[in-house]
């Protein structure tokens, strides 16, 4: 997958269809997920669009410091203050299903591992 592939992803952060977005900055967008897998459970993707982890850069060191942060930020916005869990699927194998880059974030409950 190439970095101008369209998905739903691209779509969303130029707002053409809905998103429960709870967080904006001029470099990330966090929202909740549509199939949650755990009481909270948000995404956290990068406006550039990276088809996958895989394809990240060197030159895209900063963007993915800055959605860790966000993960970090936002968990704490929405309360997970006994923890949570930050997920990236990466390609077919990973489970990865949408192709832009996004973290996971699940919390609200304890997790058990191993998660697959």
């Amino acid at each position: 997958m190439s970095e101008t592939t369209e998905t739903i992803f691209s779509k969303i952060i130029r707002r053409e269809i809905p998103a429960d977005i709870i967080y904006e900055d001029d470099l990330a967008l966090a929202f909740n997920d549509i199939q949650p897998q755990a009481p909270v459970h948000f995404l956290v993707i990068p406006k550039k669009p990276i088809a996958k982890l895989a394809d990240a850069e060197s030159q895209d060191h900063a963007v993915l410091g800055h959605l860790l942060l966000t993960a970090k930020r936002v968990a704490e916005q929405v309360g997970l203050e006994n923890g949570y869990r930050v997920v990236i699927n990466s390609g077919n194998d990973g489970g990865q299903t949408v192709y832009h880059l996004h973290l996971h974030v699940l919390g609200g409950r304890a997790l058990k591992w191993p998660p697959g």
